[in-house]
């Protein structure tokens, strides 16, 4: 074999050294990454963001490329994550499948749902649906990946097997392992979901943004990940410079709260209640049960008297991700402090207020201001003084 056919076996066309072939890989991670959660994820799937038809077209072709997924069925999937999460029918729930399984092989869950395609059809609308995607994207999923390998092996030799390796990996560990699996297990949580979602850290630029994903279950819609001043979403800052350049428009934030001076609860309130009701309720936790709580600790005359950490923070969601022995423990615990058992079952009362469920948005509002009222009455000074302010609640204009 001539020197200069085992040259370019060896390092491809380019000749690059090792370190170019570091900068490609670091750059074309991100920009699959990015590919995914800006295209997919926050325009296709939550429609909070339209891209111009080049840029959309960039991302569509890349995913093609680095991950063989398909639009309509990563969305599908996505939604349906949203509307059955945490339970059997999730398609990728650490609660339902375990950490295990969700971390280290998401990516059979997902090709497992990419096969329903009952599901795919409904939860997939709306999504792209041009000549390239049914003629090349959508039939020939495989053929991306495929061209890639061989486009890397031309340009950088053997070396370009192991850069698509990484490319191949990127997705499946990062988004169906790390933030399908952590991102419901491990992390902090600014906001009471009715999930297990968290946010990994607060400084999101690994991975896109994805990495605030209790913040993204509380705003499903909002094109901005990071809600508080600490926090910062790469993703986000992507689509701001789009945006300037007039390659993107962003549809949808999540909307800022606001507390006005009024008699009664109205509908704007019951609007703030509705958009925000993750925080509302994260609010309750830390305003009203946790002073309740604290006052209990001061009267209890012994440390087995108080309640572990595990099951005062369950009070947050009234037990709901506690095993049964675990819950009844929690019940017969709150049973028996009427002062705490008030405040768990106004809890209960103003979630069950903001449950939408075959309600009429009129009842709703009835049923809050008697809350309102019942609450300011309730004589337990941290309830009354939660129950003026929320009244008040209104929707302020997102902040860019």
């Amino acid at each position: 074999m001539s020197p200069e056919i085992s040259n370019l076996l060896a390092f491809g066309t380019t000749g690059s050294t090792w370190w170019v072939v570091l900068i490609y890989s670091l750059l074309a991670t991100q920009l699959t990454i990015f590919a995914v959660t800006l295209f997919l994820h926050r325009g296709a799937a939550h429609r909070a963001v339209d891209f111009h038809p080049l840029v959309s077209h960039v991302f569509r072709f890349w995913t093609w490329a680095t991950t063989a997924m398909v639009t309509k069925e990563w969305v599908a999937i996505h939604r349906k994550h949203h509307a059955k999460c945490e339970t059997a029918e999730d398609p990728h729930s650490p609660v339902h499948y375990g950490i295990n399984r969700v971390f280290w092989h998401g990516v059979e869950l997902y090709q497992a749902s990419r096969r329903d395609q009952g599901m795919v059809a409904q939860y997939g609308i709306g999504t792209v649906d041009d000549w390239l995607e049914r003629n090349v994207y959508g039939r020939f999923p495989a053929l991306g990946p495929t061209l890639l390998l061989f486009t890397l092996l031309a340009l950088f030799g053997a070396v370009g097997l192991v850069v698509w390796a990484i490319q191949m990996l990127w997705i499946p560990f990062w988004a169906a392992g790390v933030v399908n699996g952590l991102g419901h297990w491990w992390g902090y949580r600014s906001f009471e979901t009715p999930d297990r979602s968290t946010n990994l850290i607060p400084w999101a630029f690994w991975i896109g943004g994805e990495e605030l994903h209790n913040n993204h279950h509380a705003f499903p819609s909002s094109a901005k990940f990071a809600l508080k001043s600490y926090e910062f979403d790469i993703g986000w800052a992507v689509l701001r410079v789009l945006e300037r350049l007039g390659l993107a428009r962003i549809l949808r934030v999540a909307p800022g709260l606001a507390v006005r001076e009024v008699a009664q609860a109205d509908a704007e309130t019951l609007r703030a209640l509705l958009a925000h009701r993750a925080a509302v309720m994260t609010h309750y936790f830390r305003d009203v049960i946790r002073p309740a709580l604290g006052e209990e600790a001061q009267h209890a005359r012994d440390a087995a008297e108080r309640l572990g950490r595990r099951l005062r923070k369950a009070l947050a969601n009234d037990g709901r991700w506690l095993d049964d022995k675990q819950r009844a423990r929690l019940s017969h615990w709150v049973g028996e402090r009427p002062s705490v058992a008030r405040v768990v079952e106004y809890r209960q009362r103003l979630a069950a207020i903001m449950e939408r469920s075959g309600k009429r948005s009129e009842d709703m509002l009835h049923a809050l201001q008697a809350w309102c009222q019942d609450a300011e009455r309730s004589g337990i000074g941290a309830l009354e003084e939660f129950a003026r302010s929320l009244r008040g609640y209104a929707l302020a204009p997102a902040r860019h």
